[in-house]
């Protein structure tokens, strides 16, 4: 198991370039050495390199999973090695994974790096004893984003965070192309269904629901978008999809993914309208999107499709799939974002962690941008990687245009 998962950590290092360039950087300095980094991560390939990045920088490192079933087990176990501190295991016993939790908040993170913020949230509500080092929290994903902005509003944030997810370099990148490719990936690795021809339906069409979209329009599909932002659902129309109710894309769909943040998108009331055989996903962060509890209760029969599809055969005779059972799709069932987006994700997060371990003391209780200059690095670093030069700008152009004249 170890061996395998070193081959996968090692695979994936061979083409994160950018992360690469950061870690030879800061190597020998070793910034973060005295911090205590707690991290709550898909814990995959890409993942454990940001770890041993950080580990290598100097950190001390308690890493654990950030969903229950999008942890490598062989990933997990090879890590250790590394000299990261491990609690993660994929599992289908939501205990144990808040157990983890609990496990990486037991070492008084001084800094916090989260995909979801359950590691944040928790250490905010029920393991407050783990804020008394805590000085600052970076955040991965909109959801979480969302969350860390709640505790802002509600006058319970207690620490600055870094909206990782808020970088250009980040969103722009890893929820259209990453989401985009790799919920395909795993949906047509799962089923080995076509996917040309098919109605296939995008709930929700913000970056990542662009970046469905996209990669199911480009093999085929016929895409219809379920939203409820009245300007998304424009954009949809625009970029030469169909918008629709879900009541009525419930009738006509083939394929469903779900990409909204939000729980209750697709209810049993949409779920008895579908056609029998109707293939059913979640690329949202939590498994609330798809109503799982109340298909689990009505359904007359749940059985094992094929390996990550789980059939539940209906009141009304018909039979509907679901893939990874509801939770992170991409994830749950695949490897994740393609190695090079991640590359760009991670070398956001660690200069986040850097910025934090310098300016945590100057920054005040809230949500924070990533700051504008560390995003145009990481996109030079990129550029750099590809090989690619751009044009500067003169002294005169710079002068134009900053001049209301």
């Amino acid at each position: 198991m170890v061996e395998s998962g070193r081959r996968k950590i090692d695979w994936a290092w061979k083409f994160m370039r950018v992360l690469k360039e950061i870690r030879s950087r800061y190597e020998n300095e070793k910034p973060l050495k005295g911090f205590r980094v707690g991290v709550s991560v898909h814990l995959e390939a890409k993942t454990a390199n940001l770890a041993i990045t950080l580990h290598a920088l100097g950190a001390d490192v308690y890493v654990t999973g950030s969903n229950p079933l999008t942890t490598q087990d062989d990933v997990a176990e090879a890590l250790k090695d590394f000299g990261v501190n491990v609690f993660a295991k994929r599992t289908h016993d939501e205990r144990e994974y808040w157990r983890n939790i609990h496990k990486v908040l037991d070492s008084h993170p001084d800094l916090i790096v989260d995909d979801g913020a359950d590691l944040g949230v928790t250490a905010h509500t029920e393991r407050t004893d783990a804020l008394e080092n805590l000085k600052g929290i970076s955040e991965e994903t909109t959801t979480g984003v969302k969350r860390f902005k709640a505790l802002e509003k509600d006058g319970l944030l207690k620490v600055p965070v870094i909206a990782v997810n808020n970088a250009m370099m980040k969103h722009l990148f890893d929820n259209r192309y990453g989401t985009g490719q790799s919920t395909l990936d795993a949906v047509m690795r799962n089923t080995n269904l076509l996917i040309a021809g098919k109605k296939f339906v995008v709930a929700g069409y913000g970056w990542c629901g662009r970046g469905v979209a996209l990669r199911a329009a480009g093999l085929g599909a016929k895409v219809i978008v379920t939203e409820v932002n009245p300007i998304r659902a424009v954009e949809a129309i625009m970029d030469g999809f169909e918008v629709m109710k879900m009541e009525e894309a419930a009738k006509v769909g083939d394929f469903f993914v779900t990409v909204t943040g939000n729980k209750g998108v697709i209810t049993m009331d949409h779920i008895y309208m579908m056609k029998d055989g109707a293939i059913l996903s979640n690329a949202g962060h939590f498994n609330v999107e798809v109503d799982m509890r109340a298909l689990e209760r009505e359904a007359l029969e749940k059985f094992e499709a094929r390996q990550n599809i789980t059939g539940y055969k209906l009141k009304n005779g018909k039979t509907v799939f679901v893939i990874g059972e509801g939770r992170l799709v991409n994830l749950a069932a695949g490897d994740g974002h393609p190695v090079e987006i991640m590359d760009m994700s991670f070398a956001v997060q660690t200069l986040a962690q850097l910025y934090l371990s310098k300016s945590y003391s100057k920054l005040e209780t809230r949500v924070y941008n990533f700051p504008k200059e560390m995003d145009e690095e990481v996109a030079s670093l990129m550029l750099e990687s590809m090989g690619v030069s751009i044009d500067l700008m003169t002294e005169d152009q710079k002068e134009y245009m900053s001049s209301w004249k």
